[in-house]
Parts: C-alpha cells; sequence; structure tokens
C-alpha cells in the first residue's frame, strides 16, 4: 500500500537536492516523529516510510502532519508510506535512502538494526538497543559490521544535551569545586540517580494512548532496559568524559531488584484503549491484575566508583506532579544534586552543597569562577546562596526541553553522516558497558526473584 502526505509548502530546488535521505522503519514511538519537528538543510523533504498498517503507523503520520500544519514554522515534509507487514525486508530491497530512523518497539531491535548497517545504511536508533542480556554479542557484532561498513549506528542519547546533566559534567571536573569523586560502597553509593515516570499522560485533559505492547517487558524491556539506558550512560559520561570503558574489567555489577507496577482492567484500558487485556500481555495477568515490571534498582562498581540507579514507572501522578529525576555525585569537597521535585515546581534544578561548613567559601568562590568561565556558552548563568547549598540559577532559554534535544541530537548524528571518521573512539567500547549494566542488571534481578520464590 502506498500513501501520499503532501506537503502544501513549494519545496526549493536545492532543498530537494540534499544527499542525506531519511527512511524511517516500524515507528512504534513518538520518538521517531521527534527526528523530524525542524526541517534540516542537510534533509531532503522526502521521507519513506516502512511499516505495517496499523494504529503505530497512523499515529506517526498524524504527528508528522501536525508538524506540517502548525502555525509557528511548519515543516514540509512528504511522506511516501510503504505500509506492508514485511517492512525491513522491503526497505532493503528498495533503498530510497541511505540514513534509517529507528524507534519503537524493542523486541529484535538490535536484529533490525544488524541488518541494516550490513547493507552500509546509516542508523540513528531510539534506546534502548538490545533489552536481554543474551543480545549483548549480537550488539558487538552490529557495531563491528558498522565499522566495517563505514556505516554510523548511532545510539540517541538526548539527556547529553540537556542543561541539568550539562552542569553536573562540568562541576565534576573541576578540583576546587568538587574535588575528586569518593568511591563510596555498595551501601552509600557515591552516585545515586533516580528516575520516576508515569504511564498515563494527559494531553488537554485527554489520556495520551500507549500501544499494548507497552506494558509486555519483552518487547519493551524493564525499566532499566529501557529509560534506565539514560542514566547508565550520564554516569561515566559525567565522572569520566571521552574516555573508554572496558565492561569486562571497569564495571562490576554487584545486585539488581525489580518489581511490578500492578494497573487494574480500568486502568489498563484508560492508558491504552483496550478493553480487556491482550493475548501479549497475558503471562503477567495475576488475579485480574497486570503486573507490569517495569522497575528496577542496580548496584555496581564503575572504575572503583559504587553507583545505584533507581528506575520507576507508576500509573498516575499526584496532581500537578510530573516526570521527575534526581542525580547525587559525591565528591571530597562538595556534592553535586539535580533535583526535580515540588519544591523545584518539577523543574531541574542544580545544586552545589559543600561538604563541611568550613569548606562553603572556598567551594563558593571556585564556584563563582566556573561560572564565570561558562558565561560564553551558556550565557545567563548564576549562583545563588541557600544556606548550605548553592544553586545554580539557569535561564529559561536554556530549558529547551526533550523534545528540542532531538534537534540537536539529530545535527550531530548527521555531522557523523558527512564523516564516519569524526565519530567518538569512546562512543562504542562504552555502549557496549552501558548494555552491559541495564542487561546485566535486570539478569541479577530476575535471578534474586526466581530464588525468592523457591
Amino acid at each position: 500500500m502506498l500513501v501520499w502526505l503532501a506537503a502544501a509548502t513549494v519545496i526549493p530546488a536545492a532543498e530537494t537536492a540534499a544527499p542525506i535521505r531519511l527512511l524511517t522503519l516500524d515507528p512504534g514511538h513518538f520518538h521517531a516523529a521527534l527526528f523530524q519537528k525542524e526541517m534540516l538543510p542537510e534533509l531532503a523533504p522526502r521521507v519513506h516510510v516502512y511499516a505495517p498498517l496499523g494504529p503505530d503507523l497512523l499515529a506517526h503520520l498524524s504527528r508528522i502532519a501536525q508538524f506540517n500544519s502548525r502555525k509557528d514554522n511548519p515543516t514540509c515534509w512528504q511522506l511516501e508510506v510503504h505500509a506492508a507487514p514485511d517492512s525491513l525486508e522491503r526497505l532493503l530491497a528498495e533503498r530510497p535512502g541511505n540514513v534509517v530512523v529507528l524507534s519503537g518497539n524493542n523486541r529484535g531491535k538490535i536484529g533490525r538494526i544488524d541488518a541494516l548497517v550490513r547493507q552500509g545504511l546509516h542508523v540513528l536508533a531510539d534506546k534502548p538497543w538490545i533489552i536481554e542480556p543474551e543480545d549483548l554479542p549480537r550488539l558487538r557484532a552490529a557495531l563491528d559490521a558498522a565499522d566495517e561498513k563505514g556505516a554510523v549506528a548511532y545510539d540517541a542519547m538526548t539527556q547529553r544535551y540537556e542543561i541539568s546533566c550539562l552542569l553536573p559534567r562540568e562541576l565534576v571536573r573541576d578540583p576546587e569545586v568538587f574535588g575528586t569523586c569518593l568511591t563510596g560502597s555498595p551501601t552509600e553509593p557515591a552516585v545515586v540517580m533516580e528516575s520516576v515516570h508515569y504511564f498515563l499522560k494527559e494531553v488537554a485533559g485527554v489520556p495520551s494512548l500507549r500501544p499494548a505492547w507497552f506494558f509486555d517487558v519483552r518487547q519493551l524491556g524493564e525499566g532499566l532496559a529501557d529509560v534506565g539506558t539514560h542514566l547508565v550512560d550520564l554516569v561515566p559520561w559525567t565522572l569520566f568524559p571521552d574516555r573508554a570503558l572496558d565492561y569486562r574489567r571497569d564495571i562490576v555489577v554487584l545486585r539488581g531488584s525489580h518489581w511490578p507496577t500492578v494497573l487494574s482492567p480500568a486502568q489498563f484500558q484508560r492508558v491504552t484503549g483496550e478493553k480487556a487485556f491482550p493475548a501479549c500481555v497475558q503471562e503477567a495477568v495475576r488475579n485480574g491484575t497486570l503486573e507490569c515490571f517495569a522497575n528496577n534498582s542496580v548496584t555496581y562498581s564503575l572504575r572503583g566508583v559504587f553507583v545505584r540507579l533507581d528506575i520507576k514507572w507508576d500509573f498516575e501522578a499526584a496532581p500537578g506532579a510530573k516526570d521527575t529525576e534526581f542525580a547525587l555525585f559525591r565528591g571530597t569537597r562538595a556534592r553535586i544534586e539535580v533535583r526535580q521535585g515540588k519544591d523545584e515546581n518539577y523543574v531541574p534544578e542544580v545544586y552545589v552543597v559543600p561538604n563541611r561548613a568550613d569548606l562553603k567559601a572556598s567551594v563558593q568562590a571556585a564556584l563563582g569562577r566556573r561560572v564565570e568561565a561558562l558565561q560564553n556558552s551558556t550565557p545567563g548563568l548564576a549562583v545563588q546562596d541557600q544556606g548550605g547549598r548553592f544553586r545554580i540559577t539557569i535561564p529559561d532559554r536554556h530549558r529547551i526541553g526533550h523534545e528540542a534535544h532531538f534537534a540537536l541530537l539529530t545535527r550531530r548524528f548527521l555531522d557523523f553522516v558527512r564523516d564516519p571518521k569524526a565519530v567518538p573512539a569512546w562512543e562504542k567500547p562504552n555502549m557496549l558497558a552501558k548494555y552491559y549494566v541495564t542487561t546485566e542488571g535486570v539478569r541479577l534481578a530476575r535471578e534474586a526473584t526466581r530464588k525468592e520464590q523457591h
């Protein structure tokens, strides 16, 4: 089935000749559309979409149409849609483009990525690439194949563009502010991060429906394997920037745990539109309710530094509340904290907390120098003394939001497509390290549950 979404805007000839031609494969998540939220001069406006005909594809087309029809800075994408169940095979046979965007169902995603890069196609894929420990060798093989073919296979780590993540990275590197990172212990880690999400999201009072497969951990992955990927990525990116990891030597995963978020049939219908639990989640139905193992905790050491990550999903936020993240980095002079709770109006704020009262003056002076040095790249930053801690005040213009991060990441990826040798050497080994932590943490959690049950 061939479908066209033609834009009302006339495309200049120079843009139609753009050498980079996007292909979208199986868009099962709204992130697939976010890569096209704005037009970029390197991209041809015509995009080929390969996917089975169904609600995921229709939702994707609707999002792109909304971008094309919005009042402010509308896009002008032209979509040529190839709707058929054999989407991957057709894409590989026809190959009307050279860059593939992949964001959707995570089961078997690494197989699709591997097939694409072996044909020399560049791939920009949303997280996670793998959700099961047995797929780690397949990840390595796919990355090796990409290298051999000169293809860029890039993981969409959008949190690297978030100001509340960039600032801790800068502060941890300043020995006069942070000191050096403590090692901590398994019971008192030096690094603690938490991510809290909610299944039910409403837009203008109407639930934003999720596909039923979103609640099947065999297709989405457990919380650590899915959204936890971002947290695992941020730890070495913050502590050991631009340094390659060897997960076999540098990482020891000590323990993992998981627990379910329980959904009633009414809650499931509210968030998916499904009147009954479908076959894909029946194995997780207990006593008439769905047990979705979306929550994880993992403790591991990274180059001797102990880390604990907690990933949590609840059904619905309290009135006025939103998704939140927390981060703590403990140094010998001060600790760096990122908080996003009620006191922060659910906006991530960065704090520096001196370890002792006698360090306050020197930490404050060093922090002032660091913030001044950042004015060229991030103008308007300031330091607010809050007694026992300092808050970095961040102008609103630097809080660009989750969706804008995709545009920045896409630009970065396109730079690599033009020059694959520019991809940092640490990206590949650190990607393997990241997915080792996520999948090994899930494996240990499942193992612990089996032991408890016996």
